[in-house]
């Protein structure tokens, strides 16, 4: 390609005329600027990162020089493309929405073009395409305005396709939430209101429903006035008016929620008639209406409404339209969390026929449905139902409903075993055991440890221990009598052939230990520890991460001392398993290791803990934070354990290496060691190592000691003066990254030492950060202003501003920039204490301000 311009990918037809030799001054200046254009979109679309930045600018700012037609003639035709990718798509959106903002009001013409473009993201399955969408539209109608866009998108609002009409309702509460509901609602009022057609009409009211979707809460103050303009649709001779208008008062309702509820009155009586009257998908949207509503009543309406609507409602249990029995489920959650339905209604009215028409086999299986039942799932965009089983425990009693589903548990269905165990384990998290009696809770007990031993499924497994393990702690000391039971169970799966049942039985271990220690039960958590021990040679890395995940749980239960096998057994048998390269073997044995050397670092030789320190400092690399977090902080209480220095050489000596990775662990295990063991251990070596002429390691030196003032805060006032001469070096340093990450130790130091008596040392370090104030750089620009904030706060505002005063008048723009910045800073954090350091200015004839503007424009 010419001019140093990308390489064009399949489907960039559009780019080939850029491919031809052409003397471009010869052309007219239309092609020219279609050339241009065309250019910088391939370097935007095609482009390295640093071509694509400058580009986008370009583009933006020359935007009123090409002219709309030239840019929208170009993008639109490239975001139809079938063979955009994601990320392409993206940056073409990116550049429209910036375009946008420069043409101003130049785009009307091409609204329509626009809006053919982008109103289909509107509906995409991508969350971000949607917000995209939205985002251009809105700057769309700011651009253009509302007469504008209203006259654009008039002609497809009776439109006879569907599609086009649900991008278009989609589109208006796009333009209702940027320009204001009120300047819509005369429109809206006219288009509900359309005699010439019910899509015209359709189209209106789902305007409204979209509008509530979209604003949530920032409807209330209009409520009154868009369920006013969509009531009539309730009595509209076509059926899917009324559908729609249904599904806009739900939406209303659910975003005016717990608001209100006068705002529905006119339309109460209506609602009610169509619930006797429709069949179908009407019903399930007049009962989903129905159902917001009544959560926004006091409680005498809320308890009349709800047993009106319970007699149609129970009726529908039985419907076998799955997207009924949706409906159906969130409205009885809805009425049995009002206040005004009592316990007893519930359990008399509902419980019986709810049980029956819901919690069979059958509803298991059919995942949407269970989801609704008992799963936390989101229900119309992103709002979370609680569950219409628990919520109707909550109302009746979680033993009322534990006991209706104990006899589930020992379904053969292994699905349905999993649906009660769930429902039962939400049931125990919200209302505790206290009313579960004696014969339940063998009945509990025994069906938990049916579905525990007959699960065979490896899908949702977790859900049967997760409930096991729930109602287990909630019992408590109530299940002494049946742990002797559980551990024979426990030891039998541990032994078993297939490794998933012995991850199961470790895993449940780690569940449990806590209620064996309160039940007494310490030879049976012995017992259960030894027969872990002799199982730490597992060749399956999930059941060893599981093993050493149930050991972690009896060591910190049961003690050091009371450890059985020993502490000085079990470290060694742990150190060949650091080698293991399974992330969830690593986090589990570094966990166990840490606590360990917490709490009884003196049953194991320093030597081995040596052994550990080295083995540990692989672990640095792994992927994943939590090992490495785990690693780094194993390092500080070694180092208690065991002498600092030695740790600390160690360390020292990684930060040599070129990844760049465990280079940073390795500092911030530096800082942990210094906190653990107090930074005089550490300070004097670290300090040391600066005099090694080699960049990794001065750099890693100075962000060890970044962490180290964030990790001691106020201990760093006794360390401040012993640093400050490796720090003056450090901020005059020729390295960008030298100046940049003393700036970021200044900093932490500075606020670590607030009020402190050390403002000597922070202003003479503040004589060395300020000269860097005009870097290029963003990183070292941003430690630079961060140490300055920081010394804002130890040393006052008055210090900072007398450095200030001196450049906010500059000549030289970018300076000017630049202290104005500071300053505004200084404005946002201390704006009361700034007044008595403006300088005193007095006012005479002289004066071309009087010192109240002059201080006003300060």
């Amino acid at each position: 390609m010419p001019d140093g311009l990308p390489a064009l990918k399949p489907g960039d037809e559009q780019f080939q005329v850029l491919t031809k030799e052409v003397n471009e001054d010869e052309l007219p200046l239309k092609e020219q600027k279609e050339r241009a254009v065309l250019k910088l979109l391939l370097k935007i679309k095609n482009g390295t990162p640093q071509q694509r930045k400058v580009a986008l600018r370009q583009i933006t700012e020359k935007a009123r020089e090409f002219g709309p037609g030239p840019l929208f003639d170009k993008i639109l035709p490239l975001l139809m493309s079938t063979s955009l990718e994601d990320q392409e798509r993206h940056l073409l959106v990116k550049v429209i929405d910036r375009v946008l903002y420069k043409l101003d009001d130049l785009v009307r013409p091409y609204v329509h073009n626009i809006l053919v473009v982008i109103e289909p993201l509107l509906i995409d399955e991508d969350y971000y395409a949607r917000v995209e969408g939205r985002e251009i539209i809105s700057n769309l109608a700011k651009a253009a305005g509302l007469a504008t866009m209203i006259a654009t998108m008039r002609p497809d609002i009776d439109n006879l396709d569907e599609y086009v009409r649900n991008t278009t309702a989609r589109a208006f509460s796009v333009v209702a939430s940027a320009l204001g509901i009120p300047n819509l609602l005369p429109f809206l009022k006219a288009v509900c209101a359309s005699k010439k057609s019910w899509q015209a009409r359709h189209t209106g009211i789902k305007i409204v429903q979209q509008i509530a979707i979209l604003m949530g809460c920032a409807v209330l103050p209009h409520l009154k006035s868009l369920v006013d303009i969509i009531q009539g649709g309730l009595q509209d001779e076509q059926q899917k008016v009324r559908t729609i208008t249904a599904l806009a008062l739900a939406a209303l309702a659910e975003s005016a929620a717990p608001y209100g509820i006068e705002s529905f009155d006119a339309v109460l009586k209506p609602l009610w008639k169509g619930c006797r009257a429709h069949k179908g998908k009407a019903l399930a949207a007049f009962l989903k209406a129905i159902g917001y509503i009544i959560p926004l009543m006091d409680a005498e309406c809320a308890e009349y409404y709800t047993k009106e609507v319970m007699q149609v409602l129970i009726k529908e249990f039985s419907s076998s339209d799955e997207e009924m029995k949706k409906i159906v489920l969130k409205v009885v959650k809805q009425c049995v969390a009002t206040e005004g339905v009592t316990p007893a209604y519930v359990r008399s009215d509902i419980l019986p026929e709810f049980f029956t028409q819901f919690w069979v086999v059958r509803m298991a299986l059919d995942k949407r449905n269970y989801k609704q039942l008992v799963q936390k799932m989101f229900w119309d965009r992103g709002t979370v139902t609680i569950e219409t089983t628990v919520e109707i425990a909550n109302k009746v009693g979680g033993a009322e409903i534990i006991g209706r589903l104990v006899e589930k548990l020992k379904s053969e269905a292994e699905a349905f075993r999993r649906m009660a165990m769930e429902t039962i384990e939400k049931t125990v998290q919200n209302l505790g055991t206290s009313d579960i009696d004696t014969r339940l809770e063998e009945q509990l007990i025994d069906g938990i440890l049916y579905s525990y031993q007959e699960q065979v499924g490896s899908d949702d497994s977790m859900v049967i221990l997760n409930g096991f393990g729930t109602i287990v702690n909630a019992l408590g000391v109530r299940m002494k009598p049946y742990m002797p039971q559980i551990c024979g169970i426990i030891l039998w799966r541990l032994n078993n052939k297939d490794y998933k049942v012995r991850q199961q039985a470790a895993d449940l271990i780690s569940r449990i230990a806590v209620v064996m220690i309160t039940c007494k039960e310490d030879s049976l958590l012995s017992h259960l520890s030894n027969v872990l021990y002799e199982n730490l040679g597992e060749e399956y890395p999930e059941v060893l991460g599981s093993i050493l995940g149930a050991l972690k749980a009896i060591v910190n239960v049961v003690g050091m001392q009371h450890m059985t096998p020993p502490i000085k057994d079990l470290l060694p048998r742990l150190t060949p398993i650091l080698k293991n390269r399974h992330e969830k073997v690593q986090e589990n044995c570094i966990d166990l290791v840490g606590r360990i050397a917490d709490r009884g670092s003196e049953y194991v030789s320093p030597r081995e803990w040596m052994r550990i320190c080295f083995e540990l400092l692989e672990m640095l690399k792994a992927h994943k934070k939590g090992i490495r977090r785990a690693t780094v902080n194993t390092f500080g209480y070694i180092a208690k354990a065991v002498n600092p220095s030695e740790v600390l050489a160690a360390l020292l000596n990684n930060l040599k290496v070129q990844e760049r990775q465990n280079r940073v662990c390795t500092t911030v295990a530096i800082a942990i060691v210094a906190e653990t063991c107090l930074p005089f251990t550490v300070l004097p070596a670290l300090m040391n190592e600066y005099k090694v002429p080699e960049m990794n390691v001065q750099n890693g030196v100075l962000k060890s000691l970044s962490f180290l003032f964030e990790y001691i805060g106020e201990m760093g006032k006794d360390y401040i003066y012993a640093v400050t001469p490796l720090l003056e070096d450090a901020l005059m340093d020729r390295d960008l990254v030298h100046r940049q990450t003393a700036c970021s130790a200044v900093k932490h130091m500075s606020l670590g030492v607030f009020g402190l008596s050390r403002e000597d040392a922070l202003v003479h370090l503040l004589n060395y950060v300020w000269p860097n104030i005009f870097e290029t750089s963003p990183h070292v620009i941003n430690a630079v202003f961060d140490a300055i904030d920081g010394m804002r706060v130890s040393l006052g505002p008055t210090v900072i501003l007398q450095y200030t005063l001196q450049g906010l008048f500059h000549p030289a723009r970018k300076v000017r920039d630049v202290y104005w910045k500071i300053f505004n800073m200084l404005y946002i954090g201390h704006q009361d204490a700034m007044v008595p350091a403006y300088p005193r200015l007095e006012d005479d004839a002289t004066n071309a301000y009087t010192r109240h503007e002059l201080e006003m424009f300060l």
